[in-house]
């Protein structure tokens, strides 16, 4: 990774671009697909899944049967809701795609890229690359492109981690020769490069904000909260985009918005995003490639 801070970015010379059609906003869905690939004893690993969604009470050493089942819930029904209703409305995504959880589920792998959805490389399992030296990162980033490319019969052209990223990931990435872009950032609502091996390397930024997971870390209640949340984001987005068209990240799990309520706040969120004009549902190897072609370093 960089190892100079840039607080400036575009800053005030925001660029003018154009998406495709005259978009205003191009919308980013991110299914996060981890059920199998967690902490656990049956897996050889020293402790079970704890410290993430569901808080458990069971010591360490000892299997947790429910925060098993609430993981399992995700892969048996959540991720098949979420495909559902991305079939009704005809949007794409991108599968951040764990390789070992889509190894335990094969039907689905296969299902993901005949739907037209994205697999993006996730690591191998739930991996702390941030503790792995940069020959066991390496490894793990070469075996789950493998595993990947061989259960959805596409290999992933972009990568973002679980865990970290390490100071290796970025240049990692790069050095492995068959991606195009990562999302290991947070930091803008509109892709740029950085160098890297003295080469220009575009970055896809993600978000934590707009992303389920704050039902469990940042104090979201109700559905509601999670709907008005994703709609005000895209308004201002929305509204910005008018000058300078924008980028939005929605980050979402299968065990948390593939439960049958809080499916009803991406879908409505969807549903209101698709009743204006210019907004372009787009994956995000579409939008590097969009990015690349028009925009090149």
């Amino acid at each position: 990774m960089a190892t100079q801070r840039d607080f400036i970015g575009y800053g005030r010379n925001v660029p003018q671009i154009e998406w495709p059609n005259g978009a205003r906003i191009a919308v980013s869905l991110v299914v996060n697909y981890e059920e199998g690939s967690e902490y656990s004893l049956l897996d050889g690993d020293d402790h079970h899944e704890s410290n993430n969604e569901v808080p458990s009470p069971i010591p360490a050493g000892q299997r947790d049967l429910y925060n098993e089942s609430f993981f399992e819930y995700g892969s048996r029904v959540g991720v098949w809701r979420l495909l559902d209703m991305f079939d009704r409305h005809e949007v794409k995504s991108t599968f951040y795609c764990c390789a070992q959880a889509l190894e335990r589920n094969p039907d689905l792998a296969q299902e993901i890229t005949a739907r037209g959805h994205e697999p993006c490389g996730h690591c191998y399992r739930w991996s702390e690359v941030h503790h792995m030296s940069r020959e066991e990162e390496e490894e793990d980033m070469r075996k789950t492109v493998a595993s990947i490319a061989a259960t959805t019969g596409e290999r992933p052209l972009g990568w973002f981690t679980r865990y970290g990223p390490s100071v290796n990931t970025r240049e990692l990435a790069v050095e492995e020769g068959g991606f195009i872009y990562d999302s290991l950032a947070t930091n803008d609502d509109l892709p740029y490069y950085v160098e890297v091996a003295d080469r220009p390397w575009l970055v896809i930024p993600y978000s934590f904000e707009t992303n389920d997971a704050r039902f469990w870390r940042g104090g979201l209640v109700s559905t509601g909260d999670f709907y008005e949340y994703l709609k005000d984001s895209f308004d201002c987005l929305y509204r910005e985009g008018a000058t300078h068209p924008k980028m939005m990240s929605v980050g979402l799990h299968c065990r948390i918005t593939g439960r049958p309520s809080r499916s009803q706040a991406v879908e409505k969120f969807i549903e209101y995003a698709l009743g204006f004009e210019g907004v372009w549902f787009a994956r995000r190897i579409d939008i590097a490639r969009w990015w690349l072609e028009h925009y090149p370093a």
